[in-house]
Formats: C-alpha cells, sequence, structure tokens
C-alpha cells in the first residue's frame, strides 16, 4: 500500500519525505490555509519535496472552470500534479476532460459505491472515499473501502483507491487488509505509527545491558 501525507504543512512533509516511506501528498483548500502561505507558493514548494502526486483541489463549480484549473497547475509539473475533483456532475465531465489531455485526478468528497463507481467510469486516477466522515455520522467507513477496493479490482478499472480521512492507526491497518491502493495519512498519525511499548523497552533494554559490558 503507498502512503500519502495528508498535510500542506512543508515542515511536516519534508520530514516524512526524509524517513523514505513517502510516495505522494495529498492537500485541501484547509490544509493551506492553516498554513498562512498562498496556494500556489504553497503547492509549488511540496512539488520541489514530494517524489511522487501530489493533489491540488480544484475550486471552480463547472466543468470547464476546473478543467482550466488543471491545465493551470500541470503546467508546474504533469508528472506529479493530481487535481482534486469533487463528486458532483460537473466534477465527472472535468474528470472525463482531464483524462483526455492525460492530466491525473482524484475524485474526493466519496461517501458511496456508487460515487466511486461513476468516478472510475469517469476516468479518474484515483477515489477518495472519506472514512472518519463516515464514521463520525454512525457509518461504518471502512466496510465502504472493501467494497470499492473489491468493485475496482474485479472490473478492471485503473482507478487507485485511496483511504482518506483517516483519523487513527487502526484506520491504516483496515486500510492494509482491505488491499487498498493508498493511504493518505496526517502527520500525527503517521508518527504514532512508528511508536509501540515493547519497541521502547527493548531499546531502553538492549542500551541498559550495552552498559554492563566491561570496556576494554
Amino acid at each position: 500500500m503507498k502512503i500519502f501525507i495528508d498535510s500542506a504543512d512543508i515542515q511536516e512533509i519534508r520530514e516524512v519525505a526524509s524517513w523514505g516511506i513517502l510516495d505522494g501528498c495529498t492537500t485541501n483548500p484547509s490544509l493551506v490555509c492553516k498554513t498562512g502561505r498562498p496556494f500556489r507558493d504553497c503547492i509549488q514548494e511540496i512539488l520541489s519535496v514530494v517524489d511522487g502526486s501530489v493533489s491540488v483541489e480544484a475550486i471552480a463549480s463547472d466543468s470547464a472552470g476546473m478543467i482550466k484549473e488543471g491545465l493551470d497547475w500541470a503546467k508546474l509539473d504533469q508528472s506529479k500534479v493530481t487535481i482534486k475533483i469533487p463528486m458532483t456532475v460537473e466534477g465527472l465531465k472535468a474528470v472525463r476532460g482531464l483524462t483526455e489531455r492525460e492530466i491525473k485526478t482524484n475524485v474526493t468528497l466519496v461517501f458511496s459505491m456508487n460515487q466511486a463507481l461513476l468516478a472510475a467510469r469517469a476516468g479518474a486516477t484515483f477515489v477518495s472515499p472519506f472514512v472518519g466522515r463516515l464514521d463520525d455520522i454512525s457509518h461504518d467507513g471502512m466496510a465502504l473501502i472493501h467494497d470499492i477496493v473489491a468493485m475496482i479490482d474485479d472490473y478492471g478499472f485503473d482507478t487507485e483507491v485511496i483511504s482518506a480521512s483517516i483519523r487513527h492507526p487502526l484506520h491504516v491497518i483496515e486500510s492494509i487488509r482491505a488491499g487498498c491502493h493508498v493511504a493518505t495519512i496526517p502527520y500525527d498519525i503517521l508518527v504514532k505509527m512508528i511508536k509501540h511499548p515493547l519497541t521502547d523497552a527493548g531499546i531502553k533494554k538492549f542500551y541498559d545491558d550495552y552498559q554492563k559490558i566491561p570496556k576494554q
């Protein structure tokens, strides 16, 4: 499973990139807003750090506007830039138009198999079911991931499933079990994934015992 970071904080992104595990990055206007930086400056710096897909949100509400934004963002680096498109009728039109122009797309705010099917049929590079937001309203977000991955695999779509809106490390584990293609994970969750009390105890034991070894 590929690992993306869900962040627009360049320090977080640089740190995780240094771990050697990063395959891409997803952003949205809310994440960029938290940085206090101009949108384009933020995306350009992320592109300079991340060696892989960088999802950039389209803001227009009509397909022509989304396509125009996609063409503009792709000029920065078409091999990396992925345009995040909302799951709407106009969004589907934009996905088709951008796909025909060989620009990658990530259909976002997906909450059902029907939406995922239509996005895949339109040619989306990625489809992003929002696990945490479904859990918030007492729906089983991970069950949807299982169903969408099975559908994508059964029908042989080229679309990859991104497990998004991840709230804790168990969401990552369940994404792996579902055979999800990608998980986009906030920085704090990535840090939690590293830690285990038995690892800490083992490191301490080895260090303490090393101190007891006679010195030459």
